[in-house]
């Protein structure tokens, strides 16, 4: 259903150097780079997540209630990310762990990139 996603960023080097750290438990890389923008996806694969100076050239800012959801197959993969993320600038928005509200094996960490980006990195699969 969903082709892409784009999130805003106001210092490109230093988001590309946060979601490498961050995508990289994922099995995620950055697969093209410019100056302006940055996309990701599995190694070899279509890019599917940017992170870019907004076009308008306005100051990018992150959206009220806006969380982008990042699939993870196990547990450790959403521990590495959630970690990678407070190493490189992100703020907690939620440790790891179960959330049976949504699930009997649902297992999320939330983060903040260091633009204000609302993230969570989950995991479904049993333990």
């Amino acid at each position: 259903m969903i082709s892409y996603v784009t999130l805003g960023s106001n210092d490109r080097v230093k988001s590309k150097a946060f979601y490498d750290a961050v995508l990289a438990p994922l099995g995620l890389t950055a697969g093209y780079a410019d100056d302006e923008m940055v996309g990701y996806g599995p190694t070899g694969g279509e890019a599917q997540l940017w992170v870019m100076r907004p076009y308008n050239q306005l100051d990018a800012t992150s959206g009220n209630g806006v969380t982008l959801g990042l699939a993870a197959s196990s547990r450790a993969q959403v521990d590495a990310a959630h970690a990678a993320a407070l190493a490189n600038g992100g703020r907690d928005e939620g440790r790891p762990g179960l959330r049976e509200i949504y699930g009997p094996n649902v297992y999320v960490g939330y983060f903040r990139d260091p633009d204000g980006n609302k993230l969570s990195v989950m995991c479904k699969a049993p333990a």
